[in-house]
């Protein structure tokens, strides 16, 4: 029988548990978001009902709900990622046969999969095909008994690589703020949704926000591929991946994307490098055992049929009109990652208003507050990552000329009607419970108010009133 004793990777045990572990545990967070908001946005009577979509073109891809939806089947399918990405979390499948982690990953494949393809705008965010990749690619990574299989890790290091990559490459080649490093004076005041810390990240220094730039492409551009140098290279590379994407954890709210990152970019950290740096992690007394041959052609198999299925996505990565997060097959196996090609110069938040008053004044409208998104002036934002508020983020792009969009009008219908489902997504519902006579949208501009203003004021922004861009609206 063939010796294939080569492809087992003793020397990443640590980088093995942090990758089944870590995305186990994104994976529970993301099915948790599923069960609490599906049912209002997407839901039997929700913004966009699944079952309307079912009855005119079907899901994107390969559904579990393509034989019909329900609630209830979307709450089992939900709670049934959460428990199994639980058990992944504490090391249940891991400690069986190396076939016990890949059926437990691949059934979290299949089931967020089945949600994605039919999600609609709600699900159409870079990190969902990111969650479908990874669980798929971490499937083969084994069981504790035994080394990780090189194959597996370079498919986890190739993922890395095509995120970080093509993150970088989009910035080159979308909006001039990236060549002339201007882009992160404006995007910690811009970004979806800022955090706790993004005031204080925006109100740096010039020269700061500069080097911020600078270091995001030297992270982008040129350590990606030295993933691929094995030992010290690829461990001090990840490190500084890692730290990165720390610093955007802490200025920002990207839902699980930085912690994906985080989670994956770690695999190459190698258990040398994490004993030098952290001696309690030294190396255990006892050797794994040899790789099982038949799971050893598995693990090969697979890595061979990603990488050949990732030749779009490598050629997108050179190409002058590259694609940001796409997903060149239904499957979304080696898709094309990015982020923020150009930046956004200035905030204009959408604040939807309703009144009770059968023909208001000025002073009769009431806001409606989202959890994550800008509202009250005084209020500080939230850390929300990497739990996603997918309400809050969609209405950051209405402002970008989307404004129209068929679920924000369901949503002022479904304000108008008090609905318990959605008005459950809301930070405060000003009418508590009631439905209001008429509802409006309106534009602001919103700004981080400076060190002196907040003295002042106690404002975390200022804003200003750009005027009425829907309503008022009533139901008929």
């Amino acid at each position: 029988m063939a010796d294939l004793s080569w492809v087992g990777a003793p020397g990443y045990e640590i980088g093995r548990e942090i990758l089944q572990r870590g995305v186990a545990a994104i994976a529970a967070v993301a099915f948790w978001s599923t069960l609490r908001q599906f049912p209002a946005l997407l839901g039997e009577h929700g913004l966009l009902p699944v079952p309307r979509l079912l009855a005119t073109v079907g899901p994107r891809g390969p559904s579990l709900f393509r034989w019909g939806y329900t609630d209830r089947r979307l709450r089992v399918l939900a709670l049934t990622g959460v428990a199994v990405s639980a058990l992944l979390v504490v090391g249940v499948p891991q400690a069986g046969p190396p076939w016990l982690p890949l059926l437990a990953f691949v059934l979290l494949y299949v089931l967020y999969l089945s949600v994605v393809h039919v999600g609609q705008t709600f699900y159409g965010f870079g990190w969902e095909m990111l969650l479908c990749e990874a669980l798929l690619t971490v499937s083969l990574l084994g069981s504790t008994d035994q080394p990780a299989s090189w194959a597996a890790l370079v498919l986890v290091w190739w993922l890395v690589i095509r995120l970080e990559l093509g993150a970088g490459l989009i910035k080159i080649r979308g909006g001039p703020e990236w060549r002339d490093l201007t882009a992160l004076m404006y995007h910690h005041e811009t970004q979806p949704m800022p955090g706790p810390l993004s005031r204080q990240a925006h109100l740096l220094p010039a020269w700061f926000h500069r080097v911020e730039v600078v270091g995001n492409h030297v992270t982008q551009l040129a350590l990606p591929v030295l993933l691929l140098v094995p030992g010290p290279v690829a461990s001090v590379a990840a490190a500084v991946m890692v730290v990165t994407q720390l610093w955007l954890v802490v200025t920002g709210n990207f839902a699980w994307l930085n912690w994906l990152a985080i989670v994956l970019a770690a695999s190459a950290i190698t258990d040398a490098a994490w004993a030098t740096v952290l001696p309690a992690l030294g190396p255990d007394a006892a050797d794994p055992a040899p790789m099982p041959v038949a799971w050893a052609v598995v693990t090969l198999v697979g890595a061979a049929l990603v990488l050949g299925a990732s030749w779009p996505a490598l050629r997108n990565l050179f190409s002058r009109h590259q694609l940001m997060n796409a997903a060149f097959n239904p499957w979304m196996v080696a898709n094309a990652y990015g982020a923020f090609g150009t930046v956004t110069k200035r905030r204009v938040e959408i604040v939807v208003e309703g009144t009770e008053a059968a023909d208001p004044a000025d002073d009769d409208w009431r806001a409606y507050e989202f959890p994550g998104k800008p509202g009250d002036p005084r209020r500080v934002p939230r850390q929300w990552a990497p739990y996603h508020l997918r309400l809050d983020w969609m209405m950051w792009f209405l402002p970008l000329g989307r404004i129209s969009a068929p679920w924000f009008h369901a949503f002022l219908g479904a304000l108008l009607r008090a609905d318990p489902a959605v008005l459950r997504l809301l930070r405060h519902d000003p009418f508590e419970g009631r439905p209001p006579r008429w509802v409006r949208a309106q534009a602001y501009r919103y700004r981080f108010a400076t060190r002196a203003e907040r003295r002042r004021d106690g404002l975390v922004w200022e804003r200003t009133l750009q005027g009425t861009v829907v309503g008022p609206v009533r139901l008929r």
